[in-house]
């Protein structure tokens, strides 16, 4: 048997295949998956959360592995796994980050979880996530989530948790989810990779807006391989979620061994949206853009303008924020963090002129970006505008001398892509100066999660650093 340390860094992919060939067991995952959280989470604080027994328990349960269960797309054969802590667990606690929901336990598995379990999936612990939503991983339940890169920094976030205990070695895949970035922006910030899918590819849990086309489930690994083969395991639709999308005909691990390269990408700094961004994150994520030339893609500087794009986002999400958790204003106002207030204060304050208009543009830069792909198969921008920064810092107030106004501005890259509907992922494209990941997120056209799964695998080749993770957390 290998030794645990062995097994821990192990891609998803690779145990999986070790699991299907009954070279390894659900119960040697759960226990190095156990002793590695034991030995390092104290120094990233990413998965506070934890139920070995309960892993333990369904890892004897899972391993007998079938023949027939082998052959299912997605079959992850006992592979303990993360799930973010906005997502229900049976039997554990859903706090979202918060005081208010501290001591919630949840009857039942959310859908997300449910699908993950019914392919082969062992949650293992639940991992760290902002007060309801953000991208700066701290709340007063569990406190804050450190990159391992430099523990001094964040980890990002709304799945900062989830980022953090992959890039150093605790699980091999994990849950995330996505409104402006949330799965992207941790994934640039802890050197792995996440994906937004189309909306509708993977079945959400039931919610009270079920038609919301902001937010999406996702997969998080530490290569493009596992995240394609997590996509498997959770694009199976359900009757739940209205905006489910059919499963595809070819398993998105085929865009891995049977890839579809892309012709010509365009490289933009800023989206077209005149904003500051990290000139080193620029030059790191240009390069990155350019390994594309090496294998006969074209890749060329531009891409659709965007304005109005920040300005849209911000009157939606906080309309979605309102309408998700206005209530809790009036009830528990003294618990919720002030930039969360202020959020929610501004959605119950909307006026319907300004929801219309925000509706109006958002239907303007979806034309937009569906022009651009009729000559371009795929966009490629920073993930992040700036490398990750202290951790006791809440958010950005400034980007290379530029003034910020708002707790989210410095998440442009990521929220303006999440208003045209078009999948997106963060790989990561080389480190700065001072060794920090950067990641490089590729879009693609609509619903084309398969053709962007193959681009992504050929940058993760091209820039090489995807075997950097995981590694020990470092304190410079």
């Amino acid at each position: 048997m290998p030794a645990a340390d062995e097994l821990t860094r192990l891609t998803a992919t690779e145990a999986v295949t070790l699991l299907k060939r009954r070279e390894i067991s659900p119960v040697e995952l759960v226990d190095a998956a156990a002793a590695r959280i034991e030995a390092v989470d104290g120094q990233v604080n990413a998965l506070p959360i934890r139920f070995f027994e309960q892993a333990r328990t369904a890892a004897k349960r899972l391993s007998a592995t079938t023949a027939k269960d082998s052959a299912r797309p997605g079959w992850l054969a006992g592979l303990p796994i993360a799930v973010k802590d906005y997502n229900d667990v049976a039997g554990q606690i859903t706090t979202y980050g918060s005081p208010i929901f501290a001591n919630s336990v949840a009857e039942t598995s959310d859908l997300t979880v449910q699908t993950l379990v019914a392919h082969g999936a062992i949650p293992i612990a639940k991992s760290n996530v902002p007060e309801f939503a953000g991208s700066n991983t701290f709340n007063k339940v569990f406190g804050a989530t450190r990159t391992p890169w430099d523990t001094r920094l964040t980890s990002g976030g709304s799945s900062g948790g989830s980022a953090a205990a992959l890039a150093s070695g605790q699980v091999w895949l994990a849950t995330g989810n996505d409104l402006g970035g949330s799965l992207r922006i941790p994934a640039s910030y802890c050197g792995i990779v996440g994906m937004r899918p189309s909306v509708g590819r993977v079945p959400r849990p039931i919610s009270s807006l079920p038609f919301d086309p902001l937010w999406v489930e996702g997969p998080m690994g530490r290569t493009v391989a596992d995240v394609a083969l997590m996509l498997d395991a959770q694009a199976w639709p359900s009757r739940h979620d209205p905006l489910s999308l059919p499963r595809p005909e070819t398993p998105f691990a085929a865009a891995i061994t049977e890839p579809k390269f892309p012709r010509r990408v365009g490289f933009t700094p800023d989206l077209g949206l005149s904003r500051a961004v990290d000139p080193e994150v620029v030059e790191i994520c240009r390069a990155g853009a350019r390994k594309l030339e090496e294998v006969g893609v074209q890749v060329e500087e531009g891409g659709p303008d965007l304005s109005g794009g920040i300005e849209t986002f911000q009157t939606l999400r906080a309309l979605l924020f309102s309408a998700l958790r206005g209530d809790l204003l009036e009830t528990h106002r003294d618990q919720i963090a002030p930039e969360i207030v202020w959020n929610l204060e501004k959605g119950l304050a909307l006026e319907t002129d300004e929801i219309l208009r925000a509706e109006r543009q958002r239907a303007i830069l979806c034309r937009k970006v569906s022009a651009y792909f009729d000559g371009f198969d795929m966009l490629a921008c920073p993930t992040v505008a700036l490398p990750p920064f202290p951790v006791e810092q809440r958010y950005p107030t400034e980007i290379d001398g530029e003034k910020l106004t708002t707790y989210i501005d410095w998440m442009f890259l990521t929220f303006v892509i999440t208003l045209t509907g078009c999948p997106a992922i963060s790989v990561p494209c080389g480190v700065t100066r001072t060794g920090l990941p950067v990641g490089l997120q590729l879009i693609g056209r609509p619903r084309g999660d398969f053709e962007l799964i193959s681009a992504a695998r050929l940058l993760e080749q091209g820039c090489g650093i995807a075997r950097q993770v995981p590694l020990t957390p470092r304190a410079p």
